[in-house]
């Protein structure tokens, strides 16, 4: 997983220098961060010490072993090794808006391509050797990458905009 450039405690830290008066583009500017993440923080953290963020952090972790033991109550030991090696990928999905939770969890994008390719191959019938088959997916992506179909984005960033703007109208 990639490393994360701020700790919680360094986020926190620069929201409280935009809260004690420094403008949201100069603090952005100083720790060399984008206002997007900015503000992403503040819909998370804002208003959050540091002294909670990490009791945040230790519920999840505490929430996350009681999980784990009741698995292996249940002597589902291969489960409760799974969710013990994979739980910093759950805990950094949920750290995540809402309403980005479908579009991260799905392969959709893939399940379209594998779909069309499906169909495609249904069409042709039986191939005579893999080599004319690998030839119909390579044109089929080729197509893909080459249309609008291949541009469009699944996961964007204005969703994450929109609600930092929603939770301003609200507070």
């Amino acid at each position: 997983m990639k490393k994360k450039r701020f700790t919680e405690e360094q986020i926190i830290g620069i929201l409280q220098e935009a809260q004690a008066g420094l403008s949201v583009a100069d603090v952005c500017r100083k720790h060399q961060c984008s206002e997007q993440s900015f503000y992403r923080w503040k819909a998370k953290f804002g208003g959050m010490t540091v002294c909670e963020a990490k009791r945040l952090r230790e519920l999840e972790r505490e929430n996350a072993e009681q999980v784990v033991a009741k698995l292996r109550a249940m002597k589902l030991n291969k489960a409760a090794d799974l969710v013990a090696e994979k739980i910093e990928q759950t805990l950094t999905y949920y750290r995540y808006p809402p309403s980005h939770w479908a579009r991260i969890k799905t392969n959709n994008p893939l399940e379209r391509i594998m779909r069309e390719v499906r169909r495609q191959t249904r069409v042709v019938g039986a191939f005579p050797d893999g080599h004319s088959a690998l030839m119909l997916v390579g044109a089929r992506l080729r197509h893909i990458a080459g249309t609008k179909w291949g541009t469009r984005k699944y996961l964007r960033m204005e969703l994450l905009d929109q609600e930092e703007i929603e939770n301003q109208l609200t507070t």
